[in-house]
């Protein structure tokens, strides 16, 4: 695993200043509020100076100060975070800090305006060290059609897809493509969201027209994906250049699929860590799931995400390995994929934040040492 220079507890100096972002703008708020009181609650105080700052569905950014007396006290914190507190300014409150204190932010916000490139390139600006992908992986991944066309081009497998862009392509002709190309049902997608937030299974025209309709609530670049009878499987990704791969993970679904309320309100989906799966196959999804993370351009930690089709409806043999999507910022509870492939594959819950926070300081060393001179 990557060496761990945030190891501020084991000598004399101050302590990593670790600010952590929550809740965000997007329909995921209520996602990245628990997943933030999660990760305050293991990681290592020892070693970092907490600061966690949430943002409000409106956009105001609150210092949490209850959380701060309850790490200062030991106090048990609640399941999920709430952004309150003391008003503060963005900017302010990134850069504030003891003049020989290192801050790294850690931005645990899941979708739009804050998974999307724009909090990272903010992050940029103010030449603050980040936990994950960077401005361009950040934005490839959160935009669903972008990263299709991306994983097309570099011959990653994945389903049979149509884009259709409100007030660009016409609705009528893409019902009809949709029937013609990938027939029912399919499943429609915002471009860019995650959490399964307006994901819609159609089973028939007038099932489209309002699976199209939902999802346009949410942006206006759509994915329209054929449905395939397959394994949902999950592999964790952890570095930079040179990446490692977790144990596979298989998402068996409480549900039609694998979506808000089966994640997030029933639980009712089956977590099997690690899959079952031949040798052969578990390393073919390892390294494929490399391929994707590297032609993302995604760095530091990631989720990448399968079908694995072993046969067809019609009896046919299936295709394999599909790319399904990679999640840069995924859910990070302890009941969530991402950390739980980790700690099968041997890396503790805390010991994944320090690997997460060491690979941030890491891209941010090897980016300050480029030259901006013309």
């Amino acid at each position: 695993m990557t060496s761990d220079p945030t190891a501020a507890g084991s000598a004399p100096g101050p302590l990593l200043r670790l600010v952590v972002l929550f809740g965000g703008v997007s329909a995921e708020h209520d996602v990245s509020c628990v997943t933030a009181a999660h990760v305050l609650a293991a990681a290592d105080r020892t070693k970092y100076d907490i600061v966690p700052v949430g943002i409000t569905r409106d956009g105001g950014w609150f210092r949490q100060d209850k959380a701060i007396a309850a790490l200062a006290g030991d106090i048990d914190l609640p399941n999920s975070l709430s952004p309150e507190g003391t008003e503060v300014d963005p900017i302010a409150i990134l850069r504030d800090g003891s003049s020989d204190q290192q801050t790294v932010v850690l931005p645990l916000l899941h979708g739009p305006h804050g998974e999307d490139g724009t909090v990272q390139g903010m992050l940029e600006l103010l030449k603050l060290p980040y936990a994950g992908s960077g401005v361009l992986g950040s934005a490839v991944c959160m935009d669903k059609a972008i990263a299709k066309d991306l994983a097309a081009y570099h011959g990653i497998p994945q389903c049979r897809w149509v884009q259709f862009r409100d007030g660009v392509d016409d609705a009528r002709e893409i019902v009809g493509k949709v029937e013609k190309e990938l027939g029912l049902p399919v499943f429609v997608k915002p471009a860019n969201m995650g959490s399964s937030v307006g994901i819609t299974k159609a089973h028939n025209q007038t099932e489209l027209d309002d699976a199209i309709n939902l999802a346009l609530r949410y942006d206006d670049v759509l994915v329209i994906e054929e449905s395939v009878v397959a394994r949902e499987i999950e592999v964790a990704v952890l570095g930079n250049a040179l990446p490692e791969v977790s144990l596979p993970g298989e998402i068996v679904p409480g549900s039609e699929f694998y979506d808000y309320e089966d994640k997030y309100v029933t639980g009712a989906a089956q977590l099997v860590i690690p899959a079952e799966l031949s040798t052969e196959d578990t390393d073919a999804v390892r390294e494929l799931a490399v391929r994707a993370f590297t032609a993302m351009r995604c760095g530091g930690l990631a989720r990448v995400d399968f079908f694995y089709e072993q046969s067809r409806p019609d009896g046919e043999p299936g295709r394999g390995w599909l790319l399904n999507e990679i999640n840069t910022m995924p859910g990070f509870t302890p009941a969530s994929m991402y950390p739980k492939m980790w700690e099968a594959s041997g890396l503790s819950y805390s010991d994944l934040i320090d690997q997460i926070v060491a690979l941030a300081l890491q891209t941010y060393q090897r980016r300050s040492g480029f030259s901006t001179a013309h």
